[in-house]
């Protein structure tokens, strides 16, 4: 097995367990027992909605992943195109080069 193809493995298995984690929230909040309504009924009145606070909590999670990714990518994209310009520059004809490594005279 590659290095890349374990990695990938490591981030698949990762994200299932976050997936399964947050649908476990949301199962156990979903499945209330109506004996226990009253309860739930004074609680989410006094403390605010969990739920609401969680989504918009996760989505800003998912909002920052998204915009470290894509300046990773952009990053990436520039120092690609300062590698080429250097590859460029070492291989453009210049006399100063060749007398620098004694190539010329």
């Amino acid at each position: 097995m590659t290095a890349i193809s374990r990695n990938r493995s490591l981030g698949s298995r990762f994200l299932l367990l976050l997936f399964s984690s947050i649908s476990l929230q949301f199962i156990s909040g979903i499945s209330g027992d109506p004996k226990n309504d009253t309860k739930v009924n004074a609680q989410a009145s006094s403390g605010g909605n969990t739920g609401s606070k969680i989504v918009i909590i996760l989505l800003v999670v998912v909002a920052v992943g998204l915009f470290s990714f894509f300046l990773f990518k952009f990053w990436q994209k520039k120092k690609r195109e300062e590698q080429y310009a250097r590859l460029l520059k070492l291989f453009e004809e210049d006399d100063e080069l060749e007398v620098e490594l004694g190539l010329r005279d």
